[in-house]
């Protein structure tokens, strides 16, 4: 049975890339697939909201306070 083992790394001088786990036994074969990043491997709660669709309605505590206000008075 095929065990999946996904590891981030980073591509050394020379285009080279070390992978160590001791869940890898020695002489086991083993198959590779190498894909680049495409984004930023953390990001904040404030990048992803402003990345998310419809984005956010308020950008500032004040903004939800004034709204609640107003809904509240009428």
């Amino acid at each position: 049975m095929a065990t999946d083992l996904r590891i981030t790394a980073q591509v050394q001088p020379g285009g080279k890339i070390e992978i160590q786990s001791p869940d890898l036994k020695e002489g086991q074969m083993v198959d590779i697939v190498v894909r680049a990043a495409e984004e930023p491997l953390s990001q904040s709660a404030l990048e992803i909201l402003a990345n998310a669709p419809g984005h956010r309605v308020f950008k500032t505590a004040e903004e939800v306070k004034a709204y609640l206000a107003e809904e509240k008075a009428n």
